[in-house]
Parts: structure tokens; C-alpha cells; sequence
């Protein structure tokens, strides 16, 4: 059969670029600086070691290759995660029903929008709709295309500190959301909700009935001190509210940027039982079984606390060096959590545009960064990205504060 008589889904038409296949197009004909050597703050892959404890639980559980994993996971691993979420929020939730292993949080969130979305809802109204933050994770505009669903962006406010404008979707949009992603601490910008927005989001998913999904992947990477540090989970600000059953929540968690293991493929998600039954049963038909080996391993990590405590001082590390190196030269500021700066592009650089900017960075300097742009989009007459780039301070130490003396020397040289 030809290429062109195959039959496609059609909604696959509507995906757009993942942001590093944009940059790679961007910079294809760019000749980075020889004399340097690259070093990349683009993609936000942890390259702190694994620690050794996990890399030992994995190889000591290989006889578990020998067996089908069950989908709903074992028991040894619920209880883990049901028990470490007791340390770090201080909520029950039953392992045996409001608990589910994952192969990764980006795997989830994508599955996720395939169950609870039903796309022969709100047909008059243009089909139903998932409402996600503006710039915004790229597996949360596919998974609601390829629901069937439109996407609704609420553009975040540099003004407060880049939380989401949940007051620009309209009450009409928001009647036909069956899906609200939200992500806190954000990517790119490491703003972490208050309780007094997820008592909001709470408030509109009663009146309508959506879900709220809530993306928690980088809820350990933080860098303050003190009893009230940790960032506000969902699930806890939802028992803080009365909302212990929680009614049309889920929140998802990873242990790839906790632990270091972006290659284990391993988190989990939890919340309303109802909700976890049917994604159980999805699941179970979409092959997403973890391996039983990558689950003992996973045990050991959620078992851990020392090795994130050590992870967390590292990231601040890098933080504490880097920002107030950018800060003298760019508009940026340590973010509430996460390992990205979001920093503002200045306005006589190539007239502030972003994609100037990583293009002449790279060129010059032999550094990458991201555009901001490629991770949101136009909403509300504006690009909320565009103007700005996305560090990621994943590399070493001394890497990064280098990175941030090329990034300052090239500000410099054009001021």
C-alpha cells in the first residue's frame, strides 16, 4: 500500500513540534564555538548519579523478568508510595484502592486524558474541553488531541510570580472542561500554587465536574528552609480543605527527578478511587504493566528520604551560584521550586526575541537553552513564553556557574 492511501487518525494531524525538535530545526545550520565546549541547560534530564542503593535493588530483583507483572502493581510498592506519601504530606490513602505504579509520570498524564475524557460530550458546544496552564508541559496539548478534546490555556502572570490566570477561561469554556491540568512546582517556571488557588480549582471542579490532574514531578526540588519549605501538594491541600475523599483529584509523581532515574521509567499516581478504578481498567487494556524488577528498585527509592535530602542540596547549590550571576544581567529570580530558571530575554538583544537568542548563545558560547516560546502558545492575543528562554540546571556544578559566566559575557559584549 502506498504512504499516501494510509489510514491515519486524523487527530495526529494536530500535534505540534515537541519543543527540542523545534530547537533542533532552529540551530540545525548553527556552527557552535569550537574553542568552547558545550555545555547543554535545554533539556531537563537529571544528570545527578543514581544512587547506588537503587542500581543494587534493580539488579538483585532480576528473577522478577521471569513473571507478568500485575497493572495494579504490587502490593510491597503501593504500600511504599501510600507510606511515603504519610511522611511528605501527612494524608492516608488506602494503597489498595486510591493508588496506582506508572511508568513515568509522562505516560500517565497522557493515559490519563484517554479515560475520563468523553468525546460525544458538549458536541453543541464544539466537543468538551481540557483547560493547562500557559507555557506548559507538551504531553498535556496532545493527550486532550488525541481524546478528541480542544485545549483552553490559561497564560501565567509574570506579576504573581507566573501562577496561571484561571479567571481568563471563560465560565462557558469552563462548562464543557472534563480535564484540568495543573502543574506545581511548574514547568518552566517553578511557581508552586498557594491553597487559596486549589480551594478555586476545587470550587469550579464541583460546579462542573471536571478532573483535575495535578503534575508533581518536581515536588522535591525546592530550596528553602523551614517547617513550611516543601511545596503544597494537591492531595494535601485537598484534605486540608475537607476534601478527603478526593472527589475528581489525581495527583502524579515520579521518581525520576526525586531520585535520579529518568531511565527507570517508575512513578505513581493517586487519588479519587473511582476515578483510579476505571484508569486501573484502561491500563490493564493498554499494556502498562511495570516491570517487576523496576517496581523492587522503586520500592527502595520511596523508602529513601537521605539520598533526596543530598539531591535537593546539590540543586540548591547550583542555585544559590547561578542566580544572582544571571540576575546582574537578565531579569530572573530563584524559583519558588524545580530546576529551571525562567529568565527574561533583554530587550536590545535581538529585539528580545527568544529564538535570537538561543541561536546566537549557541553559536557564540556553545551554550543551549530553550526558547521560551516553543513551550506555549498564543492564547489571549499573546505567547506568555515568547521573550524568554528555559535553563535547565541540570549538569554539574562548576558546569552550570560556567555556563552562566558564557551567558553573562555574551550579555555583556552587546550592552
Amino acid at each position: 500500500m502506498h504512504g499516501d492511501n494510509l489510514a491515519m487518525n486524523p487527530l495526529l494531524s494536530h500535534l505540534q513540534p515537541y519543543p527540542f525538535e523545534r530547537l533542533r530545526k532552529l540551530t540545525a545550520d548553527v556552527v557552535p564555538n569550537p574553542a568552547l565546549k558545550p555545555i547543554s541547560l535545554g533539556i531537563g534530564e537529571p544528570k545527578h548519579a543514581t544512587p547506588a542503593f537503587i542500581q543494587s535493588a534493580l539488579t538483585n530483583a532480576l528473577d522478577g523478568l521471569a513473571a507478568y507483572p500485575a497493572t495494579a502493581g504490587e502490593p510491597a510498592l503501593r504500600e511504599a508510595c501510600a507510606r511515603w506519601l504519610h511522611r511528605r504530606y501527612d494524608i492516608a490513602v488506602d494503597p489498595a484502592t486510591q493508588i496506582l505504579p506508572v511508568n513515568g509520570s509522562r505516560e500517565a498524564l497522557f493515559a490519563l486524558a484517554q479515560t475520563v475524557i468523553d468525546p460525544s460530550q458538549h458536541r453543541d458546544a464544539g466537543g468538551p474541553t481540557v483547560v493547562c496552564p500557559n507555557p506548559f508541559y507538551q504531553i498535556y496539548e496532545g493527550a486532550a488531541i488525541l481524546a478528541g478534546a480542544r485545549v483552553a490555556f490559561a497564560n501565567s502572570d509574570p506579576a504573581r510570580n507566573f501562577a496561571a490566570d484561571w479567571s481568563s477561561i471563560p465560565e462557558a469554556t469552563w462548562a464543557t472542561t472534563q480535564l484540568l491540568y495543573v502543574c506545581s512546582p511548574g514547568n518552566p517556571t517553578g511557581a508552586v500554587m498557594p491553597l487559596s488557588e486549589w480551594e478555586r480549582l476545587f470550587a469550579l471542579s464541583d460546579r462542573h465536574g471536571f478532573v483535575i490532574a495535578s503534575d508533581e514531578c518536581y515536588s522535591e526540588i525546592y530550596f528553602r528552609e523551614g517547617p513550611d519549605a516543601a511545596p503544597l501538594g494537591g492531595l494535601q491541600a485537598a484534605v486540608q480543605l475537607g476534601r478527603t475523599d478526593f472527589r475528581n483529584l489525581i495527583a502524579l509523581t515520579s521518581l525520576s527527578k526525586r531520585s535520579n532515574v529518568p531511565g527507570l521509567r517508575s512513578g505513581f499516581v493517586a487519588g479519587d478511587a473511582a476515578i483510579m478504578k476505571a484508569f486501573l481498567l484502561y491500563r490493564t487494556y493498554h499494556g502498562s504493566a511495570m516491570s517487576p524488577a523496576v517496581q523492587r528498585a522503586s520500592v527502595a527509592a520511596w523508602n529513601d528520604e537521605a539520598h533526596v535530602v543530598e539531591n535537593r542540596r546539590l540543586y540548591r547549590e547550583k542555585f544559590e551560584r547561578v542566580t544572582p550571576l544571571l540576575a546582574e544581567v537578565m531579569d530572573v529570580a530563584l524559583p519558588d521550586a524545580s530546576f529551571y530558571l525562567w529568565a527574561k530575554v533583554p530587550a536590545h538583544l535581538g529585539g528580545g526575541s527568544d529564538e535570537w537568542f538561543a541561536r546566537e548563545l549557541l553559536a557564540q558560547y556553545n551554550v543551549a537553552v530553550l526558547p521560551g516560546s516553543y513551550l506555549a502558545r498564543e492564547a489571549h492575543g499573546v505567547n506568555p513564553g515568547a521573550g524568554r528562554i528555559r535553563m535547565a540546571l541540570v549538569a554539574g556544578v562548576d558546569e552550570c556557574v560556567e555556563a552562566a559566566q558564557r551567558i553573562r559575557q555574551f550579555i555583556a559584549e552587546r550592552s
